[in-house]
């Protein structure tokens, strides 16, 4: 098992440290450029859009899709994970403050990234002969290359998004929770992951409908939830807030000031956590998203892109950075504190201002969090298997991912994230090549020029 996390890890490390990094910021810089910079042009849009369709009781979802605020609270489900808590505390360890300003510009390229995944799943959605609609990666990379090629790589696509985000991924979230609760309450482990399997065998159950039923509601009180806290930490700490922003500049392009120097960071190390971090968080190329968008009910593909974009910026500037802020203004980011890292940190953060309720609001965040990301992955993952395999395999699809939710909660799974982040970023490939190949549709759609009729 050694050999093969060995493996594994230095697969992880050249995919994602250098190959993916480049791959996935380049794509960014190039929608952006093609679109015009779409996420300022159209960000007003966005917002009202948002804001026009924010309801946490919304019209019922069906076969047929579901609303464009549904879709985006779906994709936000997934985005808004561990990563936000766990993930930048690990950036900001292992990059610095700096970190931080290379995950707004990696997320700010994303938006046009996500905006064109958003289109073409839209374009390129189905409709089977029941009244189903479904889209995503797999119909518009089969759509680019109408050949072996394209089944091939479709194919590759749908089987890395199941086992990364349906098997593995699902079960290092249910990790996550049971480690938290197990921490903050003392709960055993394996009796959180139970009731967590339960409560999410009868959402999986429920289909289209009970999923965004629940991400519509779910998503705005998580939000708001974990708003408000670390706006209250930011209130108490609010001495240390201009000293918690400034290294965030000054570091990101001289990692030897402030605390760079201290911890023997170099820009490299900023730039590469910062980026991967972010991007990893807000899930912008990777190919997941789409799903979601490829369901809402709206008139033309370009509307559904403008919103995608909202995910990405509620995602990356509003959560990570809130997260980034307070552990920044804890004064706890400095070398002293040796292997205070990842959640860690981010406990130890919370603890600072909360006393002995930083443990429990990180547990229920977690839960939050976690959870949502269970609902959103189970149903990408489900999109595949339904394509793969048919409507009849979902059923025993959905059985093995509720075990794995069990098993999860119980078990170190260092090799399962790693694995977990190898599919993550196997899945990255084929739908990089899919977006690029149709980024002229792209183009002459946001253009009004091409043609935007569904398939």
């Amino acid at each position: 098992m050694e050999w093969i996390e060995g493996l594994v890890g230095v697969v992880n490390k050249v995919l994602w440290d250098y190959a993916l990094l480049f791959l996935l910021v380049a794509t960014g810089i190039y929608f952006t450029v093609c679109l015009g910079f779409i996420q300022l042009r159209k960000f007003g849009e966005g917002m009202r859009r948002l804001f026009g369709g924010f309801s946490m009781k919304g019209a019922r979802a069906g076969k047929e899709g579901m609303s464009s605020f549904q879709a985006l609270t779906t994709a936000i489900a997934a985005q808004v994970g561990t990563g936000n808590i766990t993930g930048c505390a690990t950036a900001l360890y292992s990059g610095g403050p700096g970190a931080i300003f290379w995950m707004w510009l990696s997320a700010f390229f994303g938006m046009a990234t996500i905006y064109s995944e958003a289109v073409l799943a839209q374009r390129f959605r189905t409709v089977d002969k029941d009244g189903h609609v479904a889209g995503g990666p797999l119909y518009y990379i089969r759509a680019a290359f109408q050949n072996k090629f394209g089944t091939f790589l479709s194919g590759f696509f749908a089987v890395a998004i199941i086992l990364a985000l349906g098997f593995m991924g699902n079960m290092v979230q249910s990790n996550s929770i049971g480690d938290a609760f197990h921490t903050a309450f003392g709960i055993p482990k394996l009796v959180v992951g139970v009731i967590i399997a339960l409560i999410a065998a009868f959402i999986f159950l429920g289909g289209v409908q009970r999923i965004a039923s629940f991400t519509e509601k779910i998503v705005p009180i998580m939000a708001f939830f974990y708003i408000v806290g670390c706006i209250v930490i930011l209130f108490i700490n609010h001495s240390a807030l201009l000293s918690a922003l400034k290294p965030i500049f000054v570091c990101a392009f001289d990692p030897q000031a402030v605390l760079g120097g201290a911890l023997g960071l170099t820009m490299r190390e900023a730039m590469r956590y910062g980026v991967a971090r972010g991007l990893f968080s807000n899930e912008a190329g990777m190919g997941s998203t789409p799903h979601a968008h490829a369901m809402a009910k709206v008139e033309k593909p370009q509307d559904q892109g403008v919103i995608a974009m909202m995910g990405v910026f509620i995602d990356t500037f509003i959560v990570l950075t809130l997260t980034a802020l307070v552990i920044l203004s804890s004064g706890l980011l400095q070398p002293v504190n040796g292997p205070l890292q990842g959640t860690a940190l981010a406990q130890a953060a919370f603890n600072s201002a909360f006393g002995a309720f930083g443990n429990a609001f990180v547990a229920i965040c977690m839960l939050f969090f976690a959870f949502s990301t269970i609902i959103g992955w189970y149903f990408f993952g489900e999109l595949n298997v339904k394509a793969l395999f048919g409507k009849k395999a979902t059923k025993g699809y959905a059985v093995i991912v509720v075990a794995f939710i069990v098993v999860g909660s119980t078990l170190k799974v260092d090799l399962v994230w790693s694995l977990s982040d190898l599919f993550n970023g196997l899945m990255v490939l084929p739908n990089l090549i899919g977006l690029l190949a149709l980024s002229g549709l792209v183009v002459k759609i946001t253009r009004g020029t091409g043609d935007t009729l569904r398939q």
